[in-house]
């Protein structure tokens, strides 16, 4: 069947579209304009996480024209929209290729990273529930593994068993996952190895050759989160980094990577590849079904109807930019990375956490130095805010062996990121000088603000708090650190992130998870009275 070519819509000068229809356009993207420019920058390498700037100003307006292109397009059905099919096979068989993938690897675009390990999590449970009825599955995972992997279980009731890495380096000895292939419990048994390349948290590359062999012999598979990395280390060494272990489908007992290209691949949010081993295996991540009086349902993803502007876009970047446009602008994250190695190990009080490979740092205090001397990462970052650039605090993190990872500022170096090293620089070096020596934040008054929320009651239970509750005892909280009380969500939020991250690590993890809900749940919920009709 012939498409028909889109009909051509005109509005006349009076604001109405042929026919009569009302519209009111005047003034709402100079609305948005003005929201927009209240956001964290997302281009010029201000904002060391959440984006991922090439800057070339020509890959933006190819993406956004080739969004353009296909924004009517529904991806719920490439038989019907066949271009939504040709773009997914080739941007996944780049992927492949770029991962060392024979043919029998194939794939799909998902949304995102978390997607694409849920998805992998899904296709392992319902693999174990096939092969072993009865049997609950488990995945295991260093405790550095990314957060989707968390949720993944919660979705889809699975268990899942951290293991500890090292404090120092952040880094994972494979002896200790492979001693949990051996340990599951009875009635319990082990479907899915995770490893990271890198892992988000610290930047390191999780020694996959080592588990992968292992949980092959115990006929375990594995899957390779490169969704931060998959993009950039297969190009870090020939864009002149440091050598990186292999993680890739190259490693024997590899089963399934996922990569995303919203990330490294500078493709627009948001697009990720899961890329599996094998159709048979592939195949388990698909829904279908015929038991319903309307079209049959067939979703790769969990989505189903589904924009085609993300993928139109990340194909477009990746036809644009091929393995030597990836290795250009790799070349300067590896450049940009090496400088900012050199100049935090020129800052005293800080260290970066162990041997990261590729653009991904973490930093920590340097507890080797005298107090006097130290920088606590959090009022470092704090600081180099207030100068105009925008780094990531990560709380510390009790592990179940009883060692405790510390609370450290993460950065994500992008090829934009070199061309503003001086005032980076500039900013790392100020930052610390200005907190160097000053002690974590007090929060027991916070702290005891928030108790009454999720205080047991007389019975000694303690009832799950109410939104309002939380809210209310999140609003003493703020007073208590010095604040002012407001009663709108955006007033609760924080100038300084070094508090309520000291917060959020001494807090019980369930009290903590509520409070972060409420304040994200807050400042996106409508003010009060009626909205825009």
């Amino acid at each position: 069947m012939t498409t028909p070519p889109p009909t051509e819509r005109t509005t006349d000068p009076s604001g109405a579209t042929a026919g009569d229809v009302p519209l009111r356009t005047d003034g709402i993207l100079d609305r948005l304009a003005a929201l927009r420019a209240a956001d964290a920058p997302t281009h010029g390498g201000r904002v060391l996480s959440y984006v991922y700037d090439p800057g070339l100003a020509e890959l933006d307006e190819l993406a956004a024209a080739a969004a353009r292109a296909v924004q009517p397009v529904n991806g719920l059905d490439p038989t019907t929209f066949t271009s939504v099919a040709v773009m997914e096979s080739e941007l996944v068989a780049f992927a492949r290729a770029m991962l060392r993938g024979p043919d029998a690897v194939v794939g799909s675009v998902t949304s995102g990273g978390t997607e694409s390990c849920l998805l992998a999590v899904k296709i392992a449970r319902d693999a174990a529930r096939a092969a072993r009825p009865g049997v609950r599955p488990r995945v295991v995972a260093p405790v550095s593994v990314h957060a989707a992997f968390r949720k993944a279980a919660q979705y889809l009731d699975v268990d899942l068993t951290l293991v500890p890495v090292d404090p120092a380096t952040g880094t994972l000895a494979a002896a200790d996952l492979v001693a949990e292939l051996d340990g599951a419990p009875d009635g319990d048994e082990v479907a899915l190895v995770v490893v990271s390349a890198p892992s988000y948290p610290h930047g390191v590359v999780d020694p996959v050759a080592e588990v992968a062999a292992a949980a092959a012999a115990r006929g375990v598979p594995v899957h390779v989160d490169a969704c931060v990395g998959g993009w950039v280390l297969p190009f870090w060494e020939g864009a002149g980094g440091d050598p990186v272990p292999a993680f890739d489908f190259s490693v024997p007992g590899v089963t399934s990577i996922s990569a995303d290209v919203h990330k490294y691949g500078y493709a627009p949010k948001g697009t990720s590849v899961l890329l599996v081993r094998g159709r048979d295996r592939q195949r388990r991540q698909f829904f279908a079904t015929t038991g319903w009086p309307g079209y049959p349902v067939v979703n790769p993803t969990t989505s189903g109807s589904r924009s085609a502007a993300p993928l139109a876009a990340a194909w477009a970047v990746s036809q644009a930019l091929g393995t030597a446009g990836y290795t250009a602008l790799t070349a300067r994250c590896v450049r940009a990375t090496r400088a900012l190695h050199e100049a935090i190990d020129g800052i005293d009080g800080l260290r970066v956490v162990g041997r990261p490979t590729g653009p991904l740092i973490a930093v920590a205090c340097d507890e080797t130095v005298p107090p006097a001397r130290q920088v606590d990462p959090h009022l470092w970052a704090d600081a180099v805010r207030s100068l105009g650039w925008v780094l990531q605090p990560q709380p510390g993190l009790a592990q179940d062996d009883g060692t405790h990872l510390p609370h450290t500022t993460h950065l994500t170096v992008t090829p934009v990121t070199e061309a503003g090293l001086g005032g980076l620089g500039a900013a790392l070096v100020q930052g610390a000088d200005a907190v160097r020596g000053e002690p974590r934040p007090d929060v027991s008054a916070v702290l005891g603000a928030l108790a009454g929320a999720f205080a047991p009651g007389a019975d000694g239970a303690a009832p799950e708090p109410t939104a309002d509750a939380v809210w209310e005892a999140l609003l003493a909280a703020l007073a208590a650190d010095g604040g002012e009380r407001g009663g709108t969500a955006r007033s609760v939020l924080p100038d300084r992130l070094a508090p309520l991250m000291a917060v959020m690590e001494v807090l019980p993890a369930e009290a903590a998870e509520r409070a972060l809900v409420e304040i994200v749940a807050r400042v996106a919920e409508p003010p009060a009275g009626p909205g825009t009709p």
